[in-house]
């Protein structure tokens, strides 16, 4: 389990490898209060790489929309796979949490999209020859 920053333009983009779980959200909470702190406004938490959340990951990310929405920013999550989509369904907060499919998590927030790179290719597409 790991997290990892980095800004993509005005967006603080968390990745989330593993499970937020009661083991690790504490962790999650500190990283992404650390940058609102630092006077960051926007983020995207990106669930592309996370098999599983508990309760309390769920709770930590109510916390921080809160905390963010608080402070006048935004928070976005972003590639949940099928089971965590309809987790997000059953506990209604799909209504709370914006939820996309792909990285452009804050486009028409005044943000550039996409947030992310296309997806390589499969490397069978012929490429010129420089030199």
């Amino acid at each position: 389990m790991s997290f990892s920053i980095k800004k993509e333009g005005e967006i603080v983009v968390v990745d989330v490898e593993g499970q937020l779980i009661v083991g690790n959200r504490q962790e999650l909470k500190q990283k992404v209060l650390d940058e609102l702190e630092r006077g960051e406004k926007k983020f995207l938490i990106d669930f592309a790489q996370t098999g599983y959340i508990d309760s309390s990951g769920l709770g930590v990310l109510v916390s921080l929309s809160k905390k963010i929405r608080e402070q006048g920013g935004e928070l976005r999550l972003a590639n949940l796979n099928d089971e965590l989509r309809t987790l997000f369904k059953l506990t209604k907060l799909d209504l709370l949490f914006q939820l996309r499919d792909d990285g452009d998590g804050l486009a028409g927030a005044g943000v550039p999209a996409p947030l992310r790179p296309p997806p390589r290719s499969s490397g069978t597409e012929e490429r010129p020859h420089g030199g």
